[in-house]
């Protein structure tokens, strides 16, 4: 009986000193600890602001297009009897491209002409009978008429016979051509391209946002795709109209092609300037914090690291204009921001950017 007493009595000894245990120890770990000496700081990179000369570009997708660019056709119907151009050579205003047969025409045109000098001699005879009082007018009109017809006929016949000789309407470069001597061609028919190279226009789109910061005159920059060479062209024409399906201005530059580089068709990647800033404030883009309301970045502030809300503009490659929020001569963190909150001390190794222009 003893013995049970024993055993439980060590039961509730070593109960209440557990418990005893545990309730220190909770106690512990509720009490904040105190370290020797400060808080260690937080090695980040930064930045001192500064202002600085900023072009604002965007960089847009076009087309090179021929400043002038037909399909050229035959008019009439008819075989080829002569071809006067070789393929891919330069042509010049007005000079004879190809003939079309022509000997059914010129025998209609002396059929015509024939009627046309009786009529001719009719309407004479009835003129003088008229004077005479031999004829009422109204016979007189009628024998006039039949000789305006006939004259009206010849006239549409030798217009015909002039499309028979189809020349080039302006200077440039004709294509291939693809028909051959002794081909029936008609008004459907393609013969050859002729493209005039010597300018060439660029069209493009720009979004509806930036239409007021473009107009005629504007300068902008362009490449092609098979080099790095920076072209200069000029807008000379802007649609009437924003697209309502792409929200978007269509407008079209010009440019020189004196050597002969640029080929209509080809893509070509504009460059726009839209503004020039001289006291622009640019950062880092991995300096910017998302938020749900746009963007903040930390500052160095007594040594400690402080939450600022901007508002960004335009961006280039890895950097973003500030347009409100921070000013010439505070100190950003630019890495190692993310595991930042307000009050973190801070130790900054220095850094320094430069920037010229967005895209």
């Amino acid at each position: 009986m003893k013995i049970k007493y024993v055993v439980y009595s060590l039961l509730i000894v070593g109960i209440i000193a557990l418990i005893v245990y545990r309730v220190n120890s909770n106690s512990e770990i509720g009490e904040p600890k105190t370290v020797e000496g400060s808080a260690q700081a937080t090695k980040v990179k930064g930045m001192v602001l500064y202002a600085q000369k900023f072009n604002d570009n965007i960089s847009l997708s076009g087309t090179i297009e021929a400043n002038e660019q037909i399909e050229i056709r035959s008019e009439v119907s008819g075989v080829v009897e002569s071809i006067n151009f070789k393929e891919g050579s330069k042509v010049s205003q007005g000079q004879v491209l190809f003939k079309v047969n022509d000997i059914e025409l010129q025998a209609q045109l002396s059929k015509v002409q024939t009627a046309q000098k009786l009529a001719s001699e009719n309407e004479r005879r009835a003129k003088l009978l008229l004077e005479k009082q031999a004829i009422s007018q109204e016979e007189y009109e009628i024998v006039s008429a039949d000789f305006q017809s006939a004259s009206a006929e010849s006239q549409l016949i030798q217009a015909q016979l002039s499309k028979t000789v189809v020349r080039a309407p302006f200077s440039g470069t004709i294509g291939l051509r693809s028909i051959s001597k002794g081909t029936y061609v008609t008004s459907v028919t393609p013969i050859a391209k002729l493209v005039n190279t010597s300018k060439i226009k660029i069209t493009f789109s720009i979004p509806e946002k930036y239409t007021s910061q473009v107009s005629i005159g504007s300068e902008l920059t362009f490449t092609t795709s098979d080099s790095k060479q920076e072209h200069e062209a000029k807008v000379y024409a802007i649609e009437p109209e924003v697209e309502i399906a792409t929200r978007t201005l269509k407008m079209r530059a010009i440019a020189e092609n004196k050597d002969g580089k640029l080929y209509p068709g080809t893509y070509a990647n504009v460059i726009l300037p839209l503004e020039s800033i001289d006291n622009a404030l640019m950062v880092p883009s991995e300096s910017l914090i998302p938020v749900q309301n746009g963007k903040r970045i930390f500052i160095s502030e007594g040594g400690k690291a402080k939450e600022i809300d901007v508002e960004i503009g335009a961006r280039t490659g890895n950097e973003v204009r500030v347009i409100s929020g921070l000013k010439v001569g505070d100190t950003i963190l630019t890495y190692g921001v993310m595991a930042l909150k307000n009050g973190t001390p801070v130790t900054i190794d220095f850094e320094k950017i430069e920037t010229i222009s967005a895209e």
